[in-house]
């Protein structure tokens, strides 16, 4: 069975969906099976020198020799450039963001969350076109991955499909074991702080957090707001929030931050919070679970299904609420332990060697629908 998957997401700073897909193709590579081979592809011109040097050692790199912005815009109108014109002759198709190419194989499609059509204005320009290129993708007979249940039912409902056409399978959650306390302690400057990990873009709904942690900060004066990721766009909020808090001297932005770095954050922080508006899934408080650290999120999108009863969960509108629960966990030892023990139970569903026995499962049965 020859598989291959879309690895552009693993070029560059890599975002939520990079890490996911860089689980993917390491726990498929891991596995034992004689008869599944794997191939990664990119679609890209100026990373397509850099796709091996992300790749695990046995695993075969494939890129297209088109920009993906010309490639985006031939699929909107055609069924070509196939995928199979840069991987070869394949069996099965798995476009891991969104974007699925045209292939003589059957192809999967993973949509994350349905950002573009309930919150269009946090969206960028290129995220906007998904609708257009995920109905093409459709409209050739394509597989829907979903990352949740929430999403799987958005999904059936945004795009009329029946059930037959959509499977949801969990992702892994990595292992954040590991990390430094002491030097993710030296690295925010405090002993003691609020950690959120994430692009600072409007969906996740940073501002709300300063104005939550300058309430909650009078009560607690050795705490600080330590945020760590790339910034994205619509961060003028962001900056504006932080200039407006009394507290401001207390909040540390540190940009994006590499993976020793993020172990390391997460091992020294008090609590981590995560207010999103909106989530296909919600990885970065999982990890923070896997951290046993306590985690506070928003009630919104999938993070209900996902984080269940592990984590405290408010109105991402409501800043009282989310400043309420802060200062909660930050006080109440007992309430902080009993969140770390169901955190870490509560992680331990999200496994990757789980996720790609569910992922073979799932490309097996793309070629028992292809079969004449």
């Amino acid at each position: 069975m020859r598989i291959a998957i879309d690895g552009t997401s693993l070029l560059g700073t890599r975002t939520g969906v990079g890490h996911v897909t860089a689980g993917l193709v390491e726990a498929l590579d891991e596995r034992d099976d004689h008869d599944l081979d794997l191939t990664v592809f990119a679609v890209t011109w100026r990373g397509r020198s850099d796709l091996a040097g992300a790749l695990p050692a046995g695993v075969e790199p494939a890129t297209s020799r088109i920009p993906a912005r010309l490639a985006r815009a031939l699929w909107k109108r055609a069924a070509w450039p196939r995928a199979e014109a840069w991987t070869g002759p394949v069996d099965v198709v798995h476009a891991t963001n969104f974007v699925a190419p045209p292939a003589r194989a059957p192809v999967i499609v993973t949509i994350h969350d349905l950002t573009f059509a309930r919150y269009p204005e946090m969206c960028t320009a290129d995220v906007l076109t998904y609708p257009t290129l995920v109905r093409r993708a459709l409209d050739r007979g394509a597989t829907v991955h979903v990352v949740s249940d929430f999403v799987g039912r958005e999904v059936r409902e945004h795009f009329g499909l029946g059930d037959e056409r959509v499977t949801r399978v969990y992702a892994g959650v990595r292992p954040m074991s590991g990390g430094d306390g002491s030097a993710g302690r030296a690295l925010a400057k405090a002993d003691r702080y609020v950690l959120a990990l994430g692009t600072i873009e409007p969906r996740k709904n940073l501002p709300a957090l300063v104005r939550a942690f300058d309430r909650t900060a009078g009560d607690h004066t050795d705490l600080s707001l330590v945020v760590a990721g790339a910034d994205g766009w619509g961060r003028d909020a962001f900056t504006a929030a932080c200039d407006a808090a009394r507290h401001g001297d207390r909040i540390q932005r540190l940009g994006y931050v590499g993976e020793r770095d993020r172990r390391d954050l997460l091992a020294g922080a008090t609590v981590f919070a995560y207010p999103s508006h909106y989530e296909g899934f919600g990885h970065p408080p999982l990890e923070a679970m896997a951290a046993r650290i306590p985690v506070v999120a928003s009630a919104a999108g999938a993070l209900p299904e996902t984080l269940g009863d592990a984590a405290l969960l408010v109105d991402p509108s409501d800043d009282d609420a989310l400043a309420e629960q802060l200062d909660r966990v930050l006080r109440d030892a007992e309430l902080r332990d009993s969140l770390i023990t169901r955190g870490t139970e509560r992680v331990g569903r999200f496994s990757w060697p789980r996720a790609a026995a569910d992922f073979v499962d799932l490309y097996r049965r793309q070629l028992v629908r292809s079969e004449p």
